[in-house]
């Protein structure tokens, strides 16, 4: 059984011992310092922990747990601080998402003790954490969002090098400017990887690189079968297009709505117009509408042909890969009648990802 105090860093502190001596004395297993509003200092919070090990009295009955926000930056600091002063689990979320500011990021704090175990000691945690990343990139298909590229651990740019002194220094040891191997935490050391004259074989090779290692025969087939489709379009595909395309196509059996085409009419001269064709419960449905812009034009007439409307309170866009042939990514956040729902999709046709979100 695990106690959970709530917004213990601001609490009066022989009350926060009481308390936790007490529920200790009642079974519990597990006690969580929770700094629940991200107000803590790193000096302060791993000093909260030492004060709890030395006054209360049942302690070493129970393990030390921390829960820490980011309201301020440091909750990857402040769990860091705590461990090092005698906490033995710490609540953590891949890319630090969670309420507000979000939570303690798992990536930062495992590889911190892990790197700096000169720091930690005997200190360790058993997360393999050559899956780090892919796990990283699957909650941001799952969940529409984006890790920022400059993001420790996890973002694209955390292990790249522009400046030229930093290339040299890289090229001649690689200690140099990486205090972290890429592929310890599972990045791919190559991003581009296939292309349109690549074969079912090296195809499959690839999705089981990236983590997709129990996909049946039909599936990798009709995937592959997508993938020459894009390949067709794309010189070269990459590991993000084919991890969207992944998710687009496993998880169509889902969608209520099938879209079977759209046409859009736009141009500096030209009133933006759309025409969209969807399949939904068995039956076709043509729409057309026109719009501000292209986009904005195919999006009214889904909503004719779903008949129904809602506010767009998020548009967001973003390249998965790089070129100009690249596969785009969109994700949208929809008020219906204060249902929030979002969505995203995926495509070469940023109008067609539109609609897909």
């Amino acid at each position: 059984m695990e106690f959970s105090a709530e917004d213990a860093f601001r609490s009066e502190r022989e009350f926060l011992f009481r308390v936790f001596e007490a529920v200790i004395d009642a079974g519990a297993k597990t006690i969580n310092v929770p700094d629940t509003v991200g107000y803590a200092i790193p000096e302060e919070f791993g000093q909260l922990i030492a004060e709890i090990k030395n006054n209360v009295p049942n302690i070493d009955k129970a393990v030390i747990s921390v829960h820490c926000h980011n309201d301020l930056g440091l909750a990857v600091a402040n769990s860091l601080s705590a461990v090092k002063n005698g906490a033995r689990q710490a609540h953590v979320t891949i890319n630090g998402i969670g309420e507000r500011a979000g939570n303690a990021a798992l990536e930062e704090v495992v590889m911190a003790i892990k790197v700096r175990k000169d720091y930690f000691k005997e200190i360790y945690t058993n997360i393999n954490t050559k899956e780090i990343y892919k796990t990283s990139r699957l909650l941001c298909r799952i969940t529409g969002s984006f890790v920022q590229p400059n993001k420790a651990i996890v973002g694209d740019n955390a292990f790249a090098h522009e400046a030229g002194i930093h290339q040299h220094g890289i090229l001649a040891h690689r200690e140099t400017y990486e205090i972290m191997r890429a592929e310890d935490v599972g990045v791919p050391e190559s991003k581009i990887v296939l292309g349109k004259h690549s074969g079912r074989h090296a195809f499959k090779a690839r999705l089981e690189e990236l983590g997709y290692k129990n996909l049946s025969e039909d599936e990798i087939t009709m995937l592959f079968e997508k993938f020459k489709k894009l390949a067709d379009k794309k010189k070269e595909v990459f590991d993000e297009d084919i991890e969207a395309l992944i998710l687009d196509e496993l998880f169509k059996s889902y969608h209520e709505v099938k879209l079977i085409y759209f046409h859009v009419l736009s141009g500096n001269s030209a009133i933006p117009s759309s025409t969209v064709k969807i399949e939904k419960d068995g039956e076709e449905i043509v729409a057309t509408s026109s719009g501000d812009g292209p986009i904005d034009s195919a999006l009214k007439a889904l909503e004719k042909a779903l008949g129904i409307t809602g506010r767009l309170k998020d548009y967001t866009i973003r390249s998965l890969s790089a070129g100009k042939d690249a596969m785009g990514e969109v994700r949208v956040v929809v008020d219906f009648d204060g249902t929030i729902s979002s969505g995203r999709g995926t495509s070469t046709d940023i109008i067609e990802a539109s609609v897909k979100a």
